[in-house]
């Protein structure tokens, strides 16, 4: 038998993803649930799944959670400017656990992009690589949350504010990315694979139209240069940093380095990528 584990099991991605598994008719006794809180996934021990406390930055809690998983699904960390010794630690301790294959969720061309997430998914890939484990990289796009959880604001401004110009990014739900992985968790590949997932790209103003077909309401994409879109966030209530950083993001998009079009997502879910309209539908219920 096969064991599988999956990092950050209370999380959005990484629940769906065990869910994933068990619906595609895993053993629930062969799937474990790493998270920081037992506590916090009673229902997926309660389905049978092995819930074991691994908290990356706790690296003392890492060799019980790993024991005896064959591939793991290591979903990158949230806590920025954290995330490389954290991932480092899960990677070193899988390393030693004998783990045969992680499968990493880490950011469209890690590689070469300039979206200022994208420095700790590159050193991240730069560890798997280091440590020799086999790995299949996800290089997610951006999720459709990120956007439909602005829809009240765009829905009461009557528009979308950005800096991404025409520039096009692949957007897909979160659960289309989890369904991915636990594929990718799942497949026999060999060696060192690298997918970029996401959905179809669209630009901020094919945004702006999903929202104005879903609601009824017309919303337009006003596009700003960087500096004056920081300047806009700013005005409404963001610090300086974190507006320059959505900055950037947009910058990066203009630039095309969220757009990785839709092949391998829809390859890994065998079936086409969940279209923005239907994700912002989703999010109006």
């Amino acid at each position: 038998m096969t064991v599988y584990a999956v990092t950050g099991a209370t999380g959005h991605l990484g629940h769906r993803a065990v869910e994933e598994l068990l619906d595609r008719g895993v053993p629930a006794a062969d799937v474990v649930a790493v998270v920081r809180r037992p506590e916090a996934a009673a229902d997926l021990a309660a389905r049978g799944v092995q819930v074991r406390e691994g908290d990356y930055s706790r690296p003392d809690t890492l060799p019980a959670a790993l024991a005896g998983v064959d591939r793991l699904l290591l979903v990158s960390g949230s806590e920025a400017g954290q995330r490389v010794a954290q991932h480092r630690a899960v990677i070193e301790a899988a390393a030693a656990a004998g783990v045969q294959r992680v499968v990493y969720t880490s950011i469209a061309q890690a590689d070469t992009s300039t979206n200022p997430l994208a420095e700790e998914h590159r050193r991240t890939e730069e560890v798997l690589r280091e440590v020799g484990v086999p790995a299949t990289v996800l290089r997610n796009s951006w999720y459709a949350e990120n956007y439909a959880s602005q829809l009240d604001t765009y829905l009461a401004t009557g528009e979308v504010l950005g800096a991404a110009g025409e520039g096009r990014v692949s957007i897909a739900p979160r659960a289309d990315y989890a369904v991915a992985a636990a594929a990718a968790l799942l497949a026999d590949d060999e060696g060192s694979v690298v997918r970029e997932l996401g959905g179809p790209g669209v630009t901020l103003a094919d945004l702006a139209a999903a929202v104005t077909e879903v609601t009824g309401t017309t919303v337009r994409y006003r596009d700003l240069p960087a500096d004056e879109f920081a300047a806009a966030l700013q005005a409404v209530g963001l610090d300086a940093g974190t507006a320059g950083f959505v900055a950037a993001i947009d910058t990066s998009i203009a630039r095309g380095e969220l757009d990785t079009g839709d092949a391998d997502l829809a390859a890994l879910l065998g079936r086409p990528v969940t279209p923005l309209v239907d994700a912002v539908r989703a999010a109006r219920v």
